[in-house]
């Protein structure tokens, strides 16, 4: 992104989706999916509390219905230029919270910003549950 200096000195960040030659608009769902995919990146983590993911389990196998599963767990508001993200989620038990949570904030403001070119204010984290690999295991089968 490019930086412009104000009349008060201070420097302001010019969006990639406001041009000359027009205006790109990045609708909640792009975001949401894209951050949701983001947070799913990280290695110990499930999206959405026990019951969101029971519930998307079950919807996932309704046709046309399942398809919004990266976004599960994940809320956004999004502006013209900037986008703030809440996301819920359950972390492998034996596995540091604090330190999964900055990974997952890491790697959403990352791939937002990189790949929608807003500019990503806050990533809210709610860990809402734990899991035991072996419910992943046994919930696949």
């Amino acid at each position: 992104m490019s930086a412009q200096t104000t009349d008060n000195g201070r420097q302001q960040h010019q969006s990639p989706l406001k041009t000359e030659r027009g205006t790109t608009t990045i609708q909640d769902s792009v975001v949401s999916q894209v951050a949701g995919i983001a947070a799913q990146e990280v290695e110990g983590i499930r999206m959405g509390s026990a019951t969101t993911q029971t519930v998307g389990n079950i919807m996932s196998a309704v046709p046309g219905v399942g398809s919004q599963s990266e976004s599960r767990g994940v809320s956004v508001e999004v502006g013209e230029v900037e986008a703030a993200v809440d996301l819920s989620l359950s972390v492998e038990y034996g596995r540091t919270i604090h330190q999964i949570a900055e990974s997952v904030r890491r790697n959403v403001i990352r791939r937002v910003e990189h790949l929608v070119g807003l500019r990503v204010t806050e990533v809210n984290i709610t860990v809402s549950d734990i899991f035991f690999p072996q419910q992943v295991q046994q919930q696949e089968q």
